[in-house]
């Protein structure tokens, strides 16, 4: 019973951070396409536009800092899994020429945002 309502409670957080990135790109003039896109296991948490641009962009929420920044979270076996899916997408959607991979990095505590850390186009 513990860890479903653990696993709620991470999704419940995960779900809010995505609003928040949401809101903060739309803010900045990002077109959303997507949200939380799926391919078979893979998923794109925001697939957004901007100048021409497809923005595949992996958002990361944390309430502390006890295990870490959010941003330590996106490890390479989770950039891979990023460009995979977004592989998968681009085989579907061929008209897009530029694109980047962004992370975006949220810290709430309880209500408040306390930071929005923007890592924009991370390589591989």
């Amino acid at each position: 019973m513990q860890l479903v309502f653990i696993m709620n409670k991470n999704k419940d957080k995960g779900n809010r951070g995505e609003n928040i990135a949401s809101e903060y790109l739309l803010k900045k003039g990002y077109t959303i396409l997507h949200r939380n896109w799926r391919h078979k296991q893979r998923e794109i948490d925001i697939i957004a536009t901007q100048n021409n641009i497809l923005h595949f962009i992996e958002v990361k929420t944390r309430s502390s800092n006890k295990f870490g920044l959010p941003e330590q979270s996106v490890n390479q076996y989770k950039m891979n899994a990023l460009k995979k899916a977004a592989e998968a997408f681009l085989l579907q959607q061929t008209e897009w020429k530029q694109i980047q991979f962004d992370v975006i990095a949220i810290t709430i505590n309880k209500n408040n945002v306390e930071e929005i850390f923007v890592i924009e186009d991370v390589f591989f």
